[in-house]
């Protein structure tokens, strides 16, 4: 279907600039494609410029003609709720899951027990939905075990739960079913990688398939990073994304307990140690004191608060477990909520300066 529509032409080497500024002004008509004409770009839009908005363009330079003509109807992307509201009854579709955890090729549902018997007929709309995943798995169970795994069903696509994400760059291969990963931590991965100084040596003690170790060797020339986890399945995971994003001189893995790999091989080698097992962390405080050099060095230490645990308490708790050790706290230098994992339960980070 096409719609007559107000046309902004402009030349197509200002096509970016005009996009954002016109985006910017609320002039574009979204339900409208734009459309190529030789060295030309004809934008829709939804409203008439007023002379403020023709004033706007000009001083930042664009060139432009405005006339009318037929413009084609962008395809409207069903939405889930459309594709089966003729599949479920309706008291339900208030029920359909709202978010997704997308992970390369791979999306992770819930699916509540009143949709249960309907998860397949869910599982293939979603698929038409996100046309970039090939594989819909719903949450079978609570992360557990000392791994962090949580059990899943495929609902839908390729019966797979392998797959390549990219996050910031990096590439992860994983499998969710064998070693734990979360896309939700990816500004956490970020922002902890922006922190890292050049020259210091940083230990992982928790490092899964590695995208903090990884991504913290990836953006800085001269670090080193000593990854542990006592996943087999994610340290042959993390040494597959070591060579995948060509970082084998900066990243070291070690397989086996953070205790005893700590006692045994890095006892006083860091700058900066990365504590992220908030079921457990606390437990390994000492580990992470050990770990660093004996001037001291920085902890990124990881835990859930809930409304019965506040954040005064998990820093009392933590200085205590650091006083324990015989270390101090130097400076608290920030305690931040990192994302919601439950109902009126969050994971956060605290960063402290230890001596």
């Amino acid at each position: 279907m096409s719609k007559q529509a107000i046309c902004l032409k402009i030349p197509k080497l200002q096509g970016q600039k005009t996009l954002v500024l016109t985006t910017r002004l609320r002039l574009v008509d979204r339900e409208l494609e734009i459309e190529e004409n030789g060295s030309y770009l004809n934008i829709p839009l939804a409203n008439q410029p007023s002379p403020g908005d023709f004033e706007t363009l000009k001083k930042e330079g664009i060139n432009f003609e405005v006339s009318t003509q037929l413009f084609k109807q962008r395809k409207k992307k069903p939405s889930l709720p459309e594709l089966l509201e003729s599949e479920l009854p309706i008291s339900l579709m208030a029920s359909l899951p709202h978010a997704a955890d997308f992970i390369g090729e791979i999306a992770i549902i819930e699916i509540p027990p009143e949709l249960e018997p309907h998860e397949k007929i869910i599982g293939k709309a979603f698929l038409r939905v996100h046309k970039n995943v090939r594989t819909v798995l719903a949450k079978a169970g609570a992360v557990s075990g000392a791994y962090r795994l949580r059990e899943f069903t495929v609902i839908a696509g390729e019966p797979s739960t392998e797959t390549v994400h990219k996050e910031s760059g990096c590439l992860f291969k994983v499998d969710v079913a064998k070693a734990y990963f979360s896309p939700r931590l990816s500004n956490e991965h970020n922002r902890i990688a922006a922190l890292v100084r050049e020259g210091e040596t940083v230990v992982d003690l928790f490092a899964g398939v590695g995208p903090f170790a990884i991504l913290i060797a990836k953006t800085h020339e001269s670090v080193k990073v000593y990854a542990v986890d006592a996943n087999p399945y994610a340290v042959d995971y993390m040494k597959t994304n070591i060579r995948l994003n060509r970082v084998m001189n900066k990243v070291h893995t070690q397989l086996g307990d953070a205790r005893q790999i700590t006692n045994e091989k890095l006892s006083g080698v860091a700058d900066r140690v990365i504590m992220n097992l908030p079921e457990k962390a606390i437990e390994f405080v000492d580990v992470a004191c050990q770990a660093l050099k004996s001037s001291g060095g920085v902890i990124h230490f990881y835990t859930f608060v809930d409304v019965s645990s506040s954040i005064e308490n998990k820093k009392r708790d933590f200085k205590e477990a650091v006083e324990k050790s015989g270390r101090k706290i130097e400076e608290f230098l920030s305690f931040r909520v990192v994302r919601e994992t439950a109902p009126y339960e969050w994971q956060a980070v605290v960063d402290a300066q230890i001596r």
